[in-house]
């Protein structure tokens, strides 16, 4: 799937009513394993399309953008090697990724 089917899928639910939140790849830093740009778009019933880790991060990234359609604020996250999470993300080799989680309105 690329960036702008996830883009669409996050329209069209919105469309259909439903909650979203967006989180986009703003910056990464050596092996990080997706690039800046990629998306994962979330609804609030947990569905979500795309991918900003490739990851186990994921889980915690959908968790804050639930967390962002159910409060109106947006988010920064930055996962790097000092997180233990991020070993099982691919970024052990010395990647840093960081995340924006916005609603869609």
């Amino acid at each position: 799937m690329d960036e702008a089917d996830i883009l669409e899928a996050a329209e069209r639910w919105t469309l259909d009513g439903h909650a979203v939140a967006l989180a986009t790849v703003v910056k990464t830093w050596g092996s990080a394993p997706r690039p800046a740009g990629s998306h994962i778009a979330v609804r609030a019933d947990g569905l979500f399309e795309g991918s900003v880790s490739g990851g186990c991060v994921e889980g915690e990234i959908i968790e804050a953008a639930r967390e962002t359609i159910r409060d109106g604020k947006v988010r920064y996250l930055r996962f790097g090697v000092s997180d233990e999470k991020a070993w099982s993300a691919g970024l052990a080799c010395g990647g840093r990724i960081e995340i924006f989680v916005e609603p869609i309105v």
